[in-house]
């Protein structure tokens, strides 16, 4: 028997891989496909429940895997009917989901979008300057289990089905890509969450080699570039990781991957009072984006207690987007939805916290 400090969690596994482990147990692989069914279609919480399973085979897997089973310690719901929840893990770290509703604008009235905003690792290590994850700084990575816990607890509380994906919850998910792209694998898999690839979307704050890599795998998911400034002496001062990967690498890397995957990227771009909102951030914006097969979505900054920077007013926003209308450059603006819940990642987590 196993100690359960090194269980394996059982939702981090393909099927492949628990068919090879139930056959070094003595079991036949076919059983695999029964402890999935379990756990993905019938969405059980433990192998007890497992009733088709021989009462040996259920003790065995209990011996070997664990089960993700996040503790929601707190749940908030906003007037806009964005849900957030704060998750702690088997070892108390906490992390944040937030489960966003269709807006009637973008999708029409009748839309049934559901779209979870996924963590892939507890804080962040890579210190953007507006954003609350990275504050403490950053823990570990999530492994694949609990990355995919997050879908299934959600869906649980909530009684909806999540129909869209974007890892852009706490973390930087390309730096744990081996376990993000893993939980990819079983959250599109026809055994496991069955949610279509081009309803996933990764997001990064721009590292480059990993686009690369992205690129070279077969999944269909989306990319999206956390760009934030559109020159290096803009994106340094609030983007470190800048430093490392500037525009000229990042924009090759990004032109790398459109060519290898045939679809288009999405630029976020969260607008900063008087540090990225001017007309000629604007027309540096152009520039760029017309050097690569993009779609731009600016967000209003969603004000995080402790920092500095300020929302631009809906007139300097309006005229932001009006100069990239007036280049055609395929662009929304997404009035950020949750203010009265901190929706923006790490701020509920850190209210939580105790005082270091």
């Amino acid at each position: 028997m196993e100690s359960s400090a090194v269980l394996t969690s059982i939702h981090s596994l393909t099927l492949e891989e628990l068919g090879t482990r139930l056959a070094a147990l003595g079991q036949p692989k076919y059983r695999a496909k029964q402890v999935m069914q379990w756990i993905y279609e019938k969405r059980v919480k433990s192998f007890a429940a497992m009733s088709d399973l021989p009462a040996a085979l259920r003790v065995q897997l209990s011996e070997s895997f664990s089960f993700d089973d996040l503790a929601a310690i707190r749940v908030l719901g906003s007037d806009d009917t964005t849900r957030k929840y704060l998750f702690r893990l088997a070892d108390g770290a906490l992390i944040e989901t937030v489960l966003i509703p269709a807006s009637p604008a973008l999708y029409g009235e009748a839309s049934d979008r559901r779209t979870l905003c996924v963590s892939s690792q507890v804080g962040c290590a890579y210190g953007c300057k507006f954003c609350a994850s990275g504050l403490d700084g950053w823990s570990r990575n999530l492994n694949a289990g609990e990355i995919v816990s997050q879908v299934l607890r959600v869906e649980e509380i909530s009684g909806e089905r999540i129909n869209n994906i974007v890892f852009m919850g706490m973390g930087e998910p390309m730096a744990n890509f081996a376990n993000l792209m893993q939980a990819v694998s079983i959250i599109n898999a026809p055994w496991g969450v069955v949610l279509g690839a081009r309803r996933i979307t990764i997001s990064t704050s721009g590292l480059a080699p990993q686009i690369r890599e992205l690129a070279d795998q077969p999944l269909q998911v989306r990319l999206a570039i956390s760009l934030h400034g559109a020159t290096d002496e803009v994106r340094q001062q609030i983007m470190p990781v800048n430093r490392k990967y500037p525009l000229a690498v990042l924009m090759e890397a990004c032109v790398y991957y459109t060519e290898h995957k045939k679809q288009q990227l999405t630029f976020e771009y969260i607008l900063i009072e008087g540090i990225n909102d001017r007309p000629e951030d604007a027309a540096a914006l152009v520039r760029l984006v017309r050097k690569v097969r993009a779609k731009v979505n600016c967000i209003p900054y969603n004000i995080v207690d402790g920092l500095e920077w300020k929302r631009p007013s809906e007139e300097r926003q309006d005229a932001f987007m009006a100069i990239l209308d007036a280049a055609q450059i395929p662009a929304t603006i997404r009035r950020e939805k949750g203010h009265d819940i901190a929706a923006a990642c790490g701020q509920l987590r850190r209210q939580t916290m105790p005082a270091q």
